[in-house]
């Protein structure tokens, strides 16, 4: 899943999710929840070919038809000593009938060589880029943010995919994402039943607002994601395999 980062923006550690994935929103400022609300916190290792290279933090909070999230990415390991990556993001937004609409989005990416900014906000479902630092010049081939109605950000998809879900809802997501640039779809399918738990086959693919030379080098970005179970007929994603710009990768949950 953390394809969704290290494909999407760059060639450093995310690219994602995003993949695409971040500046905190304090949880508080949602009121506590109720018992058909939510409350959700996953930490994860990140290791690529083996190797620990960073670790991903994702809370959100679900509120009657709110939600929040925030999350950071931030390099770590043989990784952290040789180059600071960190990104940071936050949404806020509303979740009825199984669907995500994001209110407002914000970004932050520091990479060492470079810092960049992205907010987005949202009308009537359609995201309208408020910055985009630091900013480019137009190219063909480019989506235009009017005709993503419908989209969510990178950091919705990626609380969509680690969040805690009810049995009956594992391995049933299909979102579309739009950044600000690109477009972008995750789906989970194949739901099985195993030893260790539910796990479910995964797929990030690149769709449109991708340079020629990012679709040659790879357009699908396949996982592989795993649930334990968490009480009270809840599933909680522990492992996501996959494949990366850098070979294999794993995230695993503290």
């Amino acid at each position: 899943m953390v394809s969704l980062f290290l494909s999407n923006r760059s060639r450093s550690l995310r690219g994602l999710i995003g993949a695409g994935l971040l500046m905190a929103v304090p949880l508080g400022a949602l009121p506590l929840p109720a018992a058909a609300d939510q409350v959700d916190r996953a930490v994860f290792d990140l290791t690529l070919m083996g190797l620990t290279a960073g670790r991903l933090e994702v809370n959100g909070k679900m509120v009657g038809t709110a939600y929040a999230a925030n999350g950071v990415l931030q390099s770590t390991g043989l990784l952290g000593a040789i180059r600071k990556v960190r990104y940071d993001a936050s949404v806020t937004g509303t979740y009825v009938n199984g669907t995500y609409t994001p209110a407002s989005y914000r970004e932050k990416a520091d990479t060492s060589k470079r810092q960049s900014e992205s907010v987005m906000a949202y009308k009537a479902g359609v995201p309208q880029v408020k910055t985009y630092n630091p900013p480019r010049e137009a190219k063909i081939g480019d989506v235009k943010p009017s005709t993503q109605g419908g989209t969510i950000d990178p950091l919705t998809a990626l609380y969509a995919v680690v969040r805690d879900v009810p049995v009956a809802e594992a391995c049933t997501l299909s979102v579309v994402l739009f950044d600000g640039r690109r477009r972008s779809q995750v789906v989970l399918s194949a739901a099985e039943n195993g030893a260790k738990g539910v796990t479910c086959a995964g797929e990030y693919r690149r769709l449109a607002g991708f340079s020629e030379k990012e679709m040659a080098e790879k357009v699908r970005f396949p996982f592989r994601l795993r649930y334990a179970a968490a009480g009270e007929g809840m599933l909680r994603v522990v492992e996501i395999s996959m494949d990366t710009l850098y070979g294999k990768g794993a995230l695993k949950r503290r």
